[in-house]
């Protein structure tokens, strides 16, 4: 079974009018949550072999938040993903390396929320898991979606994964609330 963790990046600051969209970089309550999501999915043992990043400023100092990991990934940051709609991400992951166990995908919304739903395909939709309708609400900034995928990624498609956890922000508790 191979993992793929799709993952948001983090809020954003507008404070910058003349900063184009891509130069955006995080804002302090993003930086803080990423933080947060940093430290739930080090207690979760979630570890990726490889994370497929979009270039933007925004996704990639949310990746820097991540940092450092138990074991380094290998790490591709790639203009492609730069808003990329769903179909385009698919295409992204169907041509990851068969031995990857796990894949974290850090990109945009809409697509990493429409890859999500896909993955979960229409008969999901229809079932009682309150993980997906939660998905189904909404893919908030700095939220997680963790699919559990069967077959190799080549062959991953409209349904290809089960949705084992969506995590976001608001579910983590605050840093001072944490020991150690």
């Amino acid at each position: 079974m191979r993992q793929l963790l799709l993952l948001r990046h983090a809020k954003s600051s507008w404070d910058d009018p003349k900063l184009a969209d891509h130069a955006r970089p995080l804002n302090a309550s993003g930086r803080a949550a990423a933080g947060m999501m940093r430290r739930a999915m080090r207690d979760l043992g979630l570890a990726p072999d490889i994370v497929l990043v979009s270039s933007a400023r925004r996704t990639l100092q949310t990746l820097e938040t991540l940092e450092p990991w138990d074991d380094t990934p290998l790490i591709e940051p790639m203009d492609a993903l730069y808003l990329a709609a769903a179909p385009q991400l698919l295409q992204v992951l169907n041509s990851v390396a068969e031995t990857a166990r796990s894949v974290l995908l850090l990109a945009h919304n809409p697509g990493i929320h429409d890859l999500a739903m896909l993955l979960a395909g229409a008969h999901a939709l229809a079932g009682t898991d309150p993980a997906i309708r939660r998905l189904a609400g909404g893919f908030p900034t700095a939220a997680l979606a963790e699919f559990a995928v069967a077959g190799p990624w080549r062959t991953l498609t409209e349904g290809g994964g089960r949705l084992t956890r969506f995590l976001c922000p608001s579910d983590l508790p605050e840093p001072a609330a944490w020991s150690g």
